[in-house]
């Protein structure tokens, strides 16, 4: 792919991530280093514990209603492609005997 494959939003986006420069050039852009400070454990658990809290938890009810739901769509899919099945095996025997 060269550049004039591009159109000018996809130039303009490489301009301002440093991959073009201002002639319109490729140029590469230094590659930035991520640093990440270690936590230790008791640091980590703690931020699980705070995110853990920031879910919308589902009450009893929409679990059910769920749970019913998905028991549901599970076992008409499974007829349905079980009964797929059974088709294409009186066709194959009816085809092969």
């Amino acid at each position: 792919m060269s550049l004039d494959d591009l159109n000018r939003e996809q130039k303009r986006l490489l301009k301002r991530q440093g991959a073009l420069d201002e002639k319109g050039a490729p140029s590469r852009a230094p590659r930035q280093q991520a640093q990440r400070e270690r936590v230790g454990p008791m640091q980590y658990l703690r931020e699980v514990r705070d995110e853990m809290r920031k879910v919308a938890w589902p009450n009893r009810p929409e679990v059910v209603r769920y749970s019913i739901i998905v028991t549901a769509t599970v076992v008409v899919y499974t007829a349905f492609v079980g009964g797929i099945d059974i088709g294409f095996q009186y066709i194959a025997d009816w085809f092969y005997t």
